[in-house]
């Protein structure tokens, strides 16, 4: 008798060679029913983002990591906005005016959520900050990245979601 392993790779080998595609199983969860509204009053909801890719980062003013990161997701939204880019930046815990009081300082290029204006929070009960979600243009979740991505790390969660810069 052979190994369990070895069966499941004899079978994958011939599913293979019969033509069959073991790279075309979508394993992708869908991304949960959510709703979320900018502090400029902007809603956004699983069926309005249909067919564009989402990156969502959890974030707080006064986390260092998230302000080192800032840059690299302003860049994300200028190249990718025109491609069907949106991102939402997801402030945890902290009230509008002090969060409007950072983004006189740092403005973003980013759509700013509060916590009290969303449940994507309470979907991804984000513990580290920066947090990032990725969306793709199917509505499934592409991938998630803890801590600073920099601009490699976004960049590769935004070809997960199927974007490319060319």
């Amino acid at each position: 008798m052979l190994p369990r392993t070895a069966v499941s790779r004899r079978t994958a080998l011939g599913l293979l060679a019969s033509g069959g595609s073991l790279l075309a199983i979508d394993t992708r969860e869908p991304a949960p029913k959510f709703k979320a509204k900018t502090i400029d009053g902007e809603s956004f909801n699983n069926d309005s983002i249909a067919g564009k890719a989402v990156l969502i980062q959890f974030w707080a003013t006064w986390c260092p990591y998230c302000k080192q990161d800032q840059p690299a997701v302003d860049a994300m939204v200028d190249e990718f906005q025109s491609k069907g880019l949106i991102v939402l930046a997801v402030d945890v815990g902290e009230s509008k005016k002090k969060v409007k009081q950072f983004l006189e300082k740092l403005p973003r290029s980013c759509k700013i959520v509060l916590t009290e204006d969303t449940n994507l929070a309470a979907w991804y009960a984000a513990k580290v900050y920066p947090y990032y979600v990725m969306i793709d243009v199917r509505g499934k979740v592409a991938g998630e990245h803890k801590g600073v991505a920099g601009e490699g790390g976004l960049r590769r969660l935004i070809r997960k979601a199927g974007l490319d810069s060319e």
